[in-house]
């Protein structure tokens, strides 16, 4: 009987473990959590008399990938019997790493001095694509400049073609991700090349070039009467983004019945391929001198700015949910922590180098009065197997 009340009473401490997760990012108050945390800082300025906040710091750290999770939310955007009612939505937690500790070769990063940020898929791909591309054009530039003997001078023969050269040089060189185009072919072979990504950050319709007859514009791609979208989603375990196809809209529900391939003539990139890498991307603004710059008004706006920073770190920083009670002291006066409770709900577990993610951890008050009272329950069995001994004896004794 003894023993049937201490099960009985520690039934209860087993049920207390199991319902105390951490705040479900699924559920409404997650939600709401993550909202405040992006307006702390707005707040905060508005009542400085809208004094700007310095980023200074920003300039001195990397982005760094942590992993995706993704949500599943009410379809305001549902208008007809067709549309999809609950779609999902892609969320995306990112690391700033000291820029001289963060390592590509590790799954976090940076151990210590870091901050930690969540924030919406398709902001945090228009934001990261934009910050690698303008690092990546910074060192092709360089390159080219330094190491590529491609300008027209004097000394070439009529028979000189800059673009060869500059597709030679990069290609001799290993930096293919130079290389826009390859000037051997012809347009009909490059046209793989003509899918802007930039364009499908975010969920969007697929839109072809409509040259016949000579005519311009674009078309919606359809099939049997049915458009397709491509957008990005993110990986059964959470470590990659790719691009896919699909049938609504939001981009939930994935086209099975077809292939990008066979509706365009050539593989969707990126379909097999993270759109992130493990790269740290720099947050430290980088000029080059160009004459034939494409970006002038980038580089103007990043110009204007005095802290260093480049535009899409401090679209990133500002727009994020952030914890930064891992931060090194001095970093920031008043470091935010409004997310860090929301972030434990995506809490990302990396195994072996790969990035999986997991919803809730265990509580440690629970753990430990599980412990406490799993070590009760073994003193009393002590005690009831040490009084059954001593009647035993008596009883013996008087028989």
């Amino acid at each position: 009987m003894k023993f049937r009340i201490l099960v009985l009473l520690l039934v209860p401490l087993f049920s207390l473990a199991r319902a105390v997760p951490e705040i479900s990012v699924e559920s409404d108050l997650g939600q709401h959590l993550l909202a405040n945390a992006r307006r702390v800082q707005e707040g905060e300025n508005n009542n400085n008399n809208n004094e700007a906040i310095t980023f200074e710091w920003v300039a001195g750290y990397s982005v760094k990938f942590q992993g995706c999770h993704v949500v599943k939310q009410w379809n305001d955007n549902a208008n007809n019997e067709n549309d999809v009612r609950i779609s999902s939505q892609g969320l995306v937690r990112f690391r700033l790493c000291p820029s001289s500790q963060c390592s590509a070769n590790k799954a976090s990063g940076c151990s210590k001095g870091y901050g930690d940020y969540v924030i919406g898929m398709s902001e945090f791909l228009s934001s990261f694509y934009e910050a690698k591309s303008r690092e990546i054009e910074y060192d092709c530039q360089y390159y080219l400049q330094n190491k590529c003997s491609c300008q027209d001078t004097d000394d070439k023969d009529d028979g000189f073609n800059a673009d060869y050269c500059e597709y030679d040089c990069f290609n001799n060189s290993g930096m293919t991700e130079c290389v826009d185009r390859n000037p051997y072919q012809d347009d009909g072979q490059n046209q793989n090349q003509q899918f802007n990504l930039e364009n499908y950050m975010q969920c969007t319709a697929v839109r072809l070039n409509n040259n016949n007859n000579g005519g311009g514009g674009q078309r919606v791609l359809e099939q049997n009467g049915a458009s397709y979208y491509v957008g990005p989603y993110c990986s059964e375990k959470g470590g990659s983004i790719y691009l896919g196809l699909f049938t609504d809209d939001s981009c939930t529900n994935a086209a099975t019945d077809t292939t990008f391939q066979t509706l365009v003539g050539f593989e969707l990139p990126y379909s097999t391929s993270s759109i992130v890498g493990a790269d740290c991307v720099s947050c430290l603004e980088r000029e080059y001198n160009q004459q034939d710059d494409q970006n002038n008004q980038a580089d103007a706006n990043d110009a204007a700015d005095i802290d260093a920073v480049s535009e899409s770190c401090e679209t990133l920083y500002q727009n994020a949910g952030k914890c930064e009670n891992s931060l090194a002291s001095g970093i920031v006066d008043d470091p935010n922590t409004s997310a860090c409770t929301y972030m434990e709900g995506i809490r990302v577990v990396r195994q072996d180098g790969i990035i999986d993610t997991g919803s809730s951890r265990s509580s440690a008050v629970a753990t430990a009065l599980i412990v406490i009272f799993a070590m009760a329950f073994c003193a009393m069995a002590f005690y009831v197997w040490y009084l059954r001994t001593r009647l035993g004896v008596k009883q013996n004794t008087l028989l």
